[in-house]
């Protein structure tokens, strides 16, 4: 059992720092000068201008490229553990999920309208199969929370995350790092810089290859599996990925820069870990964190229906963007920037997680993105604001084939319709009808189902259908911006975005009639329900738009506190549901239209700034309308609805500490308190899934200089996490119990970090937890689950020129 965090020495932490943060004012003293002796004031641009973190009057969190490269972290669920109030989740490259302050943006569909804002060099890439990449070569993040509109356009319901690539710079640098760890992981990373104070430019590249943490059993002689796919499955949840940047940086003028950004990356992943809790590996238990037996549909049939011979996913993302930035006089500046990202992404999956021939899928994600914004920006002693327009176009495609032995499927499914084909089938198995699909899952019983239902005819007999769900979107917006010093300790901000969208939904489906079902006079049933449109595209089209406001204000206690409240409104998109449905004349669309959601957010806080020390404290609370929760049915589909009001209130804190050039401390902590409040008993009281409660994280840095050219070092780290559901409506057996997990880097560097060797471990205690639970397979009685990382270690060897 897992021992849970005492929350009282966290209670301590947050009265500790509200009592320092009103402190005396002479602790203030002289602080221009020590603010810029602080390391950890990063300077954002989150109101679109260059300020101190400590001056922005919402909450938002900030890490720097250095600080990542200290703690370790390159990719995006290990941001987030350092982050409040942010929960990444990466089932896949393919599938991530970015949740802020308890609302999750993860939906595959191309109908859906994202929820959180990801911003890559000022482009907007937040459509979910195209949002995930490599953290390599980075200046800093930046995590705003709260609705941004305004300042990062209509997807930023609750939040955003902008990640800044390091530009290149005049002169040359470069950086060498090798990797080698535990499951043979092979990682390397470099980066050359050259230029000159005209012209510069940049190329860093990553690769990164591991093999899968959860041994797969499919295939192996006397498995369940052994009789359909006779070849061995790679291991699951591995990492085999490239990615690579090119950057150029131009000074046309003494007064401008232009920055031209090309990015591609791919990933060969072998299968995700979705481990049956109903249906155990052969000779084995369900156990999530042991060996799956994953096996997926037969080699050819796979190859030829899902579009891969084996589990695994090959994705490739392109994007370009241009940015050009000029002083226009002493007051005024302009910027541009337009971008284009392109994804397409093919993952294979088993959604029953077991060695059965039963929920066999792949979900194809194509899409494109462009998007071009210009602003102008004023800045004087008082009066600072910005306002433009900005215009994005999308159109994407979600393709889901199907492919499942029907005797196997009709053994196994939980749908109302085939009952008394599963009663029969059971009652020839010789077991209650809740038992035959376990006992399908049995290597000395091959095939039986498919048999007994064909009467010896068939011994499998596969099925196949697919669904296409499409998107095409295009928004424009206008925005503006206003910030006004009322006195010298009081600033006022006011800000507004028009949106006007264009959204088209678009379905097609395949899907023929169960040979079996037939033959028992049962015409015309496909096995999912999926009904064929026959080579009809289905579309549906609407026009909408919304005015997103936001009202701020900070007041300067004294040059090392501040004090900041904001109310603003979020939105979410109205979600144009299109499927089709069957009529005696024939296939017709049917369309479910989900209304916008809409949240105001209030919230206040403090940040605080004391030579070595910095830290801020938030408090908010969420108002939502018609908030729109998503589950998947038994056709494999993701349905949204509308789960009516929500309400979340939170607390989030963090802060830092130098004690000397050679030792910091940091830490951080969220409460969350995200309830559904709508009277629909379905819904009501349902936490939002993927949040938990509690999150903390704390660690610190130690440098200890051995030599005038070596010291050693020493960065250890812990997160925390408390108990979360995975889906809404929320079930015990579908949740995680909290869990904590301890992390470090170790070693000595030569030259002032030109030569560094350096130890490192993930998870050090190899506590187990998940990362996910339900999934697609929970809709059809199989619930699957997701094993977390176990602990990882290994070395790395850098080198900086």
């Amino acid at each position: 059992m897992r021992s849970p965090l005492s929350h009282r020495p966290l209670r301590a932490s947050l009265l500790a720092l509200a009592t320092v943060l009103a402190a005396s004012p002479a602790l203030a003293q002289e602080q221009t000068d020590a603010d810029a002796r602080n390391d950890d004031l990063i300077i954002v641009t989150a109101q679109k201008r260059e300020q101190s973190i400590k001056d922005v009057p919402i909450t938002v969190s900030a890490i720097s490229g250095e600080q990542m490269d200290k703690i370790g972290i390159d990719e995006f669920d290990e941001l987030s553990a350092y982050i409040p109030g942010l929960n990444i989740q990466e089932q896949s490259a393919n599938n991530p999920g970015f949740v802020i302050r308890g609302i999750t943006s993860d939906s595959g569909s191309a109908q859906v309208a994202p929820r959180v804002t990801i911003y890559l060099n000022g482009i907007d890439v937040s459509r979910s199969r195209g949002s995930y990449f490599d953290l390599f070569d980075i200046e800093r993040i930046e995590v705003v929370k709260g609705p941004q509109a305004t300042l990062f356009g209509t997807a930023a319901t609750i939040g955003a995350i902008s990640v800044v690539t390091a530009k290149p710079e005049p002169g040359f640098s470069a950086d060498l790092r090798g990797s080698y760890g535990n499951f043979n992981l092979y990682e390397g990373r470099a980066m050359i810089n050259v230029g000159n104070d005209k012209i510069a430019g940049r190329i860093a590249a990553s690769y990164k290859k591991r093999d899968g943490y959860i041994r797969n059993i499919a295939g192996d002689a006397g498995t369940v599996s052994a009789r359909t796919v006779g070849q061995q499955q790679d291991d699951l949840n591995g990492i085999d990925q490239f990615a690579v940047r090119g950057s150029l940086r131009i000074w046309p003028t003494a007064e401008s820069t232009m920055d031209f950004v090309f990015n591609y990356e791919q990933q060969r992943n072998p299968g995700t870990a979705f481990i049956s809790g109903t249906l155990p590996r052969s000779g084995g238990d369900t156990d999530p964190f042991r060996a799956g037996e994953v096996g997926g549909a037969p080699l050819a049939i796979s190859e030829a229906i899902l579009g891969l011979p084996e589990l695994g996913l090959n994705r490739e993302v392109y994007d370009a963007s241009v940015t050009f930035e000029t002083e226009m006089s002493d007051n005024w500046s302009l910027t541009a920037i337009g971008g284009y990202r392109k994804f397409d992404s093919l993952e294979v999956f088993d959604a029953d997680g077991s060695g059965l021939f039963f929920l066999e899928f792949s979900e194809d994600a194509k899409g494109e993105q462009f998007s071009y914004e210009t602003r102008f920006a004023y800045n004087s002693d008082r009066l600072r604001s910005f306002f433009g327009f900005n215009v994005f176009h999308e159109q994407g495609t979600q393709r889901v084939p199907f492919v499942t032995d029907e005797g196997t499927y009709l053994g196994c499914t939980t749908a109302a319709l085939l009952a008394p084909v599963r009663a029969s089938l059971a009652a020839a198995l010789g077991v209650p009808a809740a038992q035959s699909c376990q006992r399908l899952n049995n290597p000395a019983l091959p095939n039986l189902a498919t048999t007994l239902l064909t009467r010896g005819a068939a011994s499998v007999l596969p099925y196949s259908s697919e669904f296409t769900n499409g998107g095409k979107n295009t928004s424009y917006s206008a925005f503006a911006d206003i910030t006004f010093d009322v006195t010298e300790q009081l600033e006022l901000t006011a800000g507004v975005r028009y949106l006007y969208e264009e959204r088209t939904s678009t379905y097609s489906a395949i899907a023929g009639a169960s040979r079996i079902l037939a033959g028992l006079n049962i015409p015309g049933v496909s096995l999912l329900g999926t009904v064929d449109t026959r080579g009809q595209v289905f579309s549906q089209s609407d026009n909408f738009d919304a005015w997103l406001p936001r009202f701020n204000a900070l007041y300067r206690i004294s040059d090392a506190v501040n004090v900041y409240a904001t109310v603003s409104k979020g939105r979410r998109a109205p979600v144009l549901n299109l499927s089709a449905r069957a009529t005696a004349t024939g296939p017709v669309a049917a369309f479910t239209p989900v209304e916008q959601e809409t949240v105001w957010n209030y919230e206040g806080g403090i940040k605080g700034t004391f030579g070595a020390f910095n830290g801020t404290l938030g408090v908010f609370y969420q108002d939502y309308t018609n908030f729109q929760t998503s589950f998947i049915n038994e056709q494999g589909v993701t349905v949204s609805e509308n789960a009516g009001s929500a309400g979340n209130l939170g607390v989030e804190v963090e802060g830092a500490l130098r004690l000397s050039p050679n030792f910091r401390m940091f830490a951080n902590y969220a409460f969350i308190d995200a309830k559904v409040e709508s009277p629909n008993p379905l819904f009501k009281d349902n936490r939002f899934r993927l949040q938990s409660k509690h999150t903390a994280a704390a660690g610190f840095e130690f440098n200890l200089p051995v030599s005038d050219s070596a010291a050693i070092f020493f960065v250890p780290t812990a997160t925390y996490s408390s108990k979360q559901f995975f889906e809404i409506p929320n079930r015990e057996e579908i949740s995680e119990n909290g869990y904590f997990l301890a992390h470090a880097r170790a070693g000595v560097r030569f030259n002032d970090g030109a030569f560094e060797l350096t130890a490192f471990a993930r998870n050090l205690f190899n506590e187990k937890y998940l990362i996910d639970a339900g999934n697609t397979g929970g809709a059809f009685g199989t619930a699957t689950f997701i094993a977390g990382e176990p602990r990882l270690y290994g070395v790395q060897v850098s080198a900086r020129f």
